[in-house]
């Protein structure tokens, strides 16, 4: 039996993991769990699977917790990584959001073991770091899992291209000077997948796109000119590989996360998901059209961020999370979203991302440089 820990334990995709575990629960067992505040989704959590080990991150939601279980529990800053340094999981899952990830996903490759990964932040941010440690990372995310079993699950199989493909978000077809008046209830109103506010933003934005484009720069060992983004409206084709004889390998189904959660963590095995597989018998089309360049200046920044490296991704990162934030509280309007990222990262005077310490310092500086951004804006 494999046991798993699980970061971001009442998130959207912590909260998948959690029916993938309880659907094999014969396959799996839940050596600890972590969440940030949510206190009560988490105590329904402990009471339902009874982890070894279970930690708030939070201080003081981490005082307010009660443990009626057998369950070891911390509190507090380190909560999370004493959580999993101490419970002997065979999997690590980090499906928390945000820049706070990649000290669980560096601890997980630290430990040595599976890191099944669902934090964006910890490539995009940490990526030339992190792929020098961790030997066991397992993609989580439905674009880079595609590529991954497109490749025969072999991060270092030979292609041409990767080909990643993007709903096009909420706003899909407008153009970014038409959105400014655009509410958040329409921009997280995704067409396809039911995600997490900040995602869907950047989704909206196609940021995410662009982060996704740098994931798979450090996942592959791609060079940037063979990465290729391009709007599939559908959501049926996840991602593509093309090969040097001019083959090229799609991975289909329908839009659901637990597909690329269960398999990170039964790969090589492929058990039952209870999803609706396609239905061949029907028509259905697949349209594919170019990701124009342009025409989504937060994706234009992303790629810029990523090809010079060093710390600019984490500015960005940083400064993305403070503007969508502000956009979602109706402080700024959502085409300012790319007003602040945009700032930020011009102000950051790039260097190398040696260390967590330096990217941990990039990341609270830049975060506070945005927030005095949109203070300005607001004014």
């Amino acid at each position: 039996m494999k046991k798993v820990a699980l970061v971001g334990s009442t998130g959207s995709i912590g909260r998948q993991v959690l029916n993938v575990i309880e659907r094999h629960g014969d396959e799996f067992s839940l050596a600890a769990i972590v969440a940030h505040s949510s206190v009560k989704e988490l105590e329904a959590q402990v009471e339902k699977f009874s982890p070894a080990y279970a930690a708030l991150t939070d201080g003081e939601a981490a005082k307010t917790f009660s443990n009626k279980s057998k369950t070891a529990f911390f509190g507090g800053s380190d909560g999370g990584l004493r959580a999993i340094e101490e419970c002997g999981a065979d999997v690590i899952f980090v499906a928390c959001g945000g820049f706070e990830g990649l000290k669980y996903s560096l601890k997980a490759a630290e430990l040595g073991v599976v890191l099944a990964l669902a934090n964006k932040e910890s490539l995009v941010c940490g990526g030339g770091l992190l792929m020098k440690k961790a030997r066991r990372l397992v993609p989580v995310d439905s674009e880079h899992s595609a590529l991954w079993q497109c490749l025969n699950f072999d991060k270092k199989a030979p292609f041409s291209r990767l080909i990643i493909t993007a709903s096009g978000g909420a706003f899909r077809g407008r153009r970014w000077e038409e959105l400014s008046g655009v509410t958040p209830d329409l921009a997280t109103a995704h067409p396809t997948w039911k995600m997490g506010a900040k995602i869907t933003v950047d989704s909206a934005t196609l940021l995410n796109k662009g982060f996704e484009v740098m994931e798979a720069h450090h996942l592959y060992g791609a060079p940037y000119e063979k990465i290729v983004a391009v709007i599939h409206p559908q959501s049926i084709v996840h991602s593509m590989v093309e090969f040097a004889d001019g083959a090229c390998l799609a991975q289909l189904s329908r839009p659901n996360m637990e597909l690329p959660i269960q398999l990170a963590l039964t790969y090589p095995q492929r058990l039952y998901t209870g999803l609706e597989p396609l239905d061949f018998s029907r028509g259905f089309s697949l349209d594919f059209s170019p990701l124009e360049r342009g025409n989504y200046p937060m994706f234009d920044l992303a790629l810029d961020c990523g090809k010079a490296g060093g710390i600019l991704p984490t500015a960005l990162n940083a400064a993305s999370e403070v503007a969508d934030g502000a956009f979602l509280k109706g402080a700024i309007p959502f085409t300012d979203i790319y007003t602040v990222c945009k700032e930020v990262v011009e102000k950051t005077e790039n260097g190398e991302a040696e260390s967590f310490a330096r990217l941990a310092e990039t990341d609270a500086r830049s975060r506070a440089l945005a927030q005095t951004v949109v203070k300005e804006l607001t004014c």
